[in-house]
C-alpha cells in the first residue's frame, strides 16, 4: 500500500498526468531561460518556477509509482 492508496485509481492516473505536465513545462521553461530570455531577473524567476515544477512533479511521480498495485 502506497501513500496515495486512499485515492481511487482514476485519481492517481490524473496525478500522474499532472506530473507529466509539470515535467514537460519545466523542460520548456529551462529552454526559454537558456535560449530566449535575456533579462537576468526574468531568468532567475523562470528558473525558480521551472525547478520548483520539476521537483514537485518528480516527488509526486515517486508517490504514484510507490502506489502501484502489488
Amino acid at each position: 500500500m502506497g501513500p496515495l492508496s486512499h485515492l481511487p485509481a482514476l485519481d492517481v492516473m490524473w496525478v500522474s498526468f499532472y506530473c507529466i505536465f509539470f515535467l514537460l513545462t519545466s523542460i520548456g521553461l529551462i529552454y526559454l531561460v537558456r535560449h530566449k530570455i535575456q533579462n537576468r531577473l526574468m531568468q532567475g524567476v523562470t528558473k525558480f518556477v521551472a525547478y520548483s515544477l520539476f521537483f514537485i512533479g518528480s516527488f509526486l511521480m515517486v508517490l504514484v509509482v510507490a502506489t502501484w498495485p502489488a
